[in-house]
């Protein structure tokens, strides 16, 4: 293989990589941040979910994003819609 050829194939490589990082993030939402619950009602809304232990509360894309315990210990990664405060995705180790 050409060295130019092998280049142009690690760009491509790292391209895909990038994109697939970029869209880890699940799509919660298409209102506009304004229609979105605020934080503190978010938040709120977490405690009684039973999580707790909150360590990261944060945007990613058009959810709410958090790193936090579920209230039998286990670690979670949970997205929730910003508009009704439903689960999207729960990662739990």
């Amino acid at each position: 293989m050409k060295p130019v050829t092998m280049l142009k194939f690690a760009l491509a490589a790292s391209a895909l990589s990038l994109a697939s990082i970029a869209s880890a993030a699940p799509v919660c939402t298409k209102l506009p941040p304004a229609k979105w619950l605020t934080q503190t009602q978010m938040k709120a809304k977490i405690a009684k979910m039973g999580y707790r232990d909150i360590k990261v509360f944060q945007v990613s894309g058009s959810c709410y994003e958090i790193y936090a315990h579920t209230k039998d210990g286990k670690r979670a990664e949970v997205y929730f819609n910003p508009v009704t405060g439903a689960v999207v995705q729960n990662n739990v180790d």
